[in-house]
């Protein structure tokens, strides 16, 4: 069993930053993809981007690249999401998720909120 947690969620300006964070408590950090989503009111859970255990693959959502950068400290058991030039439209519950083989795990959860 792995626990994420994730923290840095909170309320900012259109135009703003934040920067999430996830620590996972495993010692086996780099087997996992790593990755994060989030869920806006009345929407589904969607992807938003995710790296691979080494850290040299990166995926991102159409809807945030160029703007949000996700990395990994493996020496941390971290994993962050930079997110930069923010919308309103990004506001959401954003979560961390950690998968390998048939194996998924997600944390509790941090509030993204954009006021215009």
């Amino acid at each position: 069993q792995v626990q994420l947690v994730e923290s840095g969620g909170g309320l900012v300006q259109a135009g703003g930053s934040l920067r999430l964070s996830c620590a996972a408590s495993t010692r086996t950090f780099s087997r996992y993809v790593m990755g994060w989503f989030r869920q806006a009111p009345g929407k589904e859970r969607e992807f938003v981007a995710s790296i691979s255990g080494s850290g040299g693959s990166t995926y991102y959502a159409d809807s945030v690249k160029g703007r949000f950068t996700i990395s990994s400290d493996n020496a941390k058991n971290t994993v962050y999401l930079q997110m930069n030039s923010l919308k309103p439209e990004d506001t959401a519950v954003y979560y961390c998720n950690a998968r390998v083989g048939v194996l998924n795990y997600w944390g509790q959860g941090t509030q993204v909120t954009v006021s215009s």
